[in-house]
């Protein structure tokens, strides 16, 4: 009979633990996986075709090589959208293999998010521990502005699973003082800039502090790694840049919301300088009556941009007409005085002047629409009422992690990995805080680019504090406090929502007060005994600041989120859903019928009005003036010659929008009667924004008569 020394009967009884606490941590992690699979998937088809500029770009690139490199907007290459392509491009791949759809679309942009979170999973546990890594990729899980932009076509998503890869590469850059990997690392930034261009390079003060101040390796080393990364980066990122810059004008599309027909303008203007200094191009100083996306004010007067809640037009196109329902509730069957939304989150026709009803943002006016979506510039901006419950929950909880890791190890040089990290972490961060907070022109979608570092900093932060309450000492009482802010601030954002504060608030506050109490009362126990218990008080705390943003990203899966702007919140759930799938309509029909062998189906002032019909037909649609009107793509005398030579038939005109295109349009072709064409009262037609269509009212013009 055989013996088990005691030496032997210790390791066994060790081992026992560890292997079931080892399995109790991968069964947690793959119920954090399931979740976010769940999240970002559920009931995803609901979406439609989400923002229709991009997925009629992507319908059109589908139709020849020349419109997929240079992601034409519309099917003819007339005009390319106002994105880099990789992004688009993967898009495009995804319809090509699941074939064209709402869903195919999306569904990129939906798997990068949870492939995301593993990977945070993974960069936050290789330096700061299992546990680090659990709760960070937790946290990004349910980080509402990541969900609801990763169940659109916007390419957020795509970009921050691009960024990590980067912040993997860096990392290992950084503690091996090897070459390869920060070469690596700039490439994958370059690839980040083809899909989001400048946005990709806010996170470039973190990666390069990290490769100056963490690596192994001399300081002259340091910096030549540095310029020769620099070298690949600005190649990578330029180089399809380069190749359309140089490709002459008339055998591409025209750059769209560039004003010179040059990428490099597209980079430094539109998605560059006017994304910092304002809200409008030309560096015009933003005005809560500023129209978004640079888009030129009503009728080209100062002031009198002002459009109604969720981008929906005025009751009966008349300006100034808007009612919103009551409390932010649905409207009811479209009766007069009541709020009936176009489908898709289109923009309608502005009323003219003067505040929404109680103000920017404020009470009657939900805070999902167009008007004033970021608030003002400030030290606070992310904690105000359009952006604090996006992404902003959880901040103080991460900037005391920042601290608790800065001294939880000696600083010593070289850095430890835990130092190293703390500067990729802290400086992405604090960039992105910086940035978002004086930034003039930016969507609240954006600020998904905030998440990875507040996911890990949470993580790695609360490990530390909490190893810090176990050893006892003044840090101890670090991780209470730090749960008593946090949960002060999620109370000060849900004030913004009072009809659910009213029960979550308590919640949280209850069970917060609950677990810190009993932290602070595990002080006072000596036991060794007590540990199981206060780490349960821990866990509760943590999982108590955890249920506000688990609730905010529940809103864009239960109901069906903002095509063109994707954010989260309770206002999502009190909007009409809409099919976003463009349908055949009287219009398309009648153009389809009178069609006589011109090259473009249609022609628009912008791509918002266009994009229901191309994706509707498959035909070429004309975006006269790009995607918000404005572009200068064609003079009326252009315009004059194209529709001489039988290029472009009809025209689907604002009413109460001029231009020299439209002024030339209405004065030298025919009105066709809207009983032949409309579908609605008014002109318009469904998919391209209800009544009126995404411009307001409309007017169908024949140049063929």
């Amino acid at each position: 009979m055989t013996t088990l020394s005691p030496t032997m009967a210790t390791d066994s009884t060790i081992a026992r633990p560890r292997a079931a606490s080892q399995l109790l941590h991968w069964l947690a992690l793959g119920g954090v996986l399931l979740l976010a699979a769940w999240l970002h998937f559920y009931r995803l088809d609901q979406e439609g075709y989400a923002n229709q500029y991009y997925a009629a770009a992507v319908k059109s690139m589908l139709i020849s090589p020349h419109n997929f490199f240079f992601v034409s907007f519309d099917p003819a290459g007339f005009v390319s959208v106002d994105k880099p392509p990789l992004g688009l491009w993967i898009q495009a791949v995804s319809a090509m293999v699941f074939g064209f759809s709402g869903w195919s679309i999306l569904f990129p942009q939906a798997l990068a998010g949870v492939l995301s979170v593993a990977l945070v999973y993974w960069l936050a546990r290789r330096v700061f521990g299992p546990l680090a890594g659990l709760i960070a990729a937790l946290v990004l899980a349910i980080t509402p502005i990541s969900i609801a932009a990763n169940r659109n076509n916007t390419m957020d998503s795509t970009l921050v699973f691009t960024l990590l890869l980067a912040a993997w590469a860096v990392s290992l850059a950084a503690e091996r003082g090897q070459l390869r990997w920060l070469l690596l690392c700039a490439l994958l930034v370059g690839i980040g800039f083809n899909i989001k261009m400048l946005q990709a390079f806010l996170v470039l003060p973190a990666f390069y502090a990290v490769y100056f101040l963490a690596p192994p390796i001399a300081w002259w080393k340091r910096i030549l790694h540095l310029a020769a990364a620099t070298i690949v980066l600005a190649v990578v990122s330029l180089s399809w840049t380069v190749v359309v810059d140089l490709t002459p004008p008339d055998q591409r599309p025209f750059v769209g919301s560039s004003h010179d027909n040059t990428v490099m303008e597209l980079i430094v203007g539109h998605n560059g300088a006017a994304r910092l200094f304002s809200f409008r191009r030309g560096g015009t100083p933003p005005t809560n009556n500023a129209p978004p996306s640079g888009q030129p004010p009503l009728n080209g007067q100062p002031g009198q941009f002002n459009p109604p809640p969720n981008g929906q037009p005025p009751l009966n196109g008349q300006p100034g007409q808007f009612n919103p329902p009551p409390n932010g509730q649905p409207p009811l069957n479209g009766q007069p005085g009541q709020f009936n939304p176009p489908p898709n989150g289109q923009i309608g026709q502005p009323p003219v002047g003067g505040q929404l009803p109680g103000g920017p943002g404020g009470q009657g006016a939900p805070r999902g629409g167009l008007a004033n979506e970021t608030g003002e510039r400030g030290v606070f901006r992310l904690f105000n009422e359009q952006l604090s419950g996006q992404a902003s929950w959880l901040l103080p909880l991460a900037a005391l992690g920042m601290i608790a890791i800065a001294f939880s190890t000696p600083l010593r040089w070289p850095l430890r990995r835990e130092h190293g990290a703390l500067i990729l972490w802290g400086l992405w961060l604090i960039t992105q805080a910086v940035f978002f907070s004086v930034a003039g022109l930016f969507h609240r979608y954006y600020l998904e680019m905030m998440s990875p570092a507040i996911a890990v900093l949470v993580g790695a932060g609360v490990v530390a504090m909490w190893n810090w309450y176990k050893h006892g000492g003044l840090r101890s009482w670090v991780l209470p406090f730090a749960f008593l802010c946090t949960a002060a601030v999620e109370v000060f954002i849900l004030a913004y929502f009072p009809e659910w504060a009213v029960w979550i608030a308590p919640v949280v506050i209850g069970l917060t007060l609950i677990a810190v109490a009993g932290l602070m009362v595990g002080k006072l126990v000596a036991d060794s005994g007590a540990k199981l218990w206060l780490g349960f008080l821990a866990a509760s705390g943590l999982i108590a600041l955890l249920i506000a943003p688990a609730v905010w990203s529940l809103t864009p899966v239960l109901s069906q989120g903002d095509a063109g702007l994707p954010f989260a919140g309770p206002e999502l759930l009190t909007r009409r859903g809409a099919n976003t799938a463009p349908q055949s309509s009287p219009l398309v029909e009648y153009l389809l019928a009178h069609r006589s062998g011109e090259e473009f189906l249609l022609a628009t002032l912008n791509a918002n009005s266009a994009a229901p019909i191309i994706l509707a037909t498959g035909e070429p649609v004309m975006a006269m003036g790009g995607f918000s009107g404005g572009d200068q793509i064609l003079t009326a005398d252009q315009l004059a010659q194209k529709v001489e030579d039988g290029d472009v038939r009809f025209f689907l005109i604002p009413m109460d929008r001029q231009s020299d295109l439209t002024r030339w349009v209405t004065e030298q072709c025919a009105a066709v009667p809207s009983t032949e064409w409309a579908s609605t009262p008014g002109g318009g037609f469904p998919g391209a924004g209800g009544p009126g269509g995404p411009g307001g009212p409309t007017q169908l013009y024949d140049c063929g008569t």
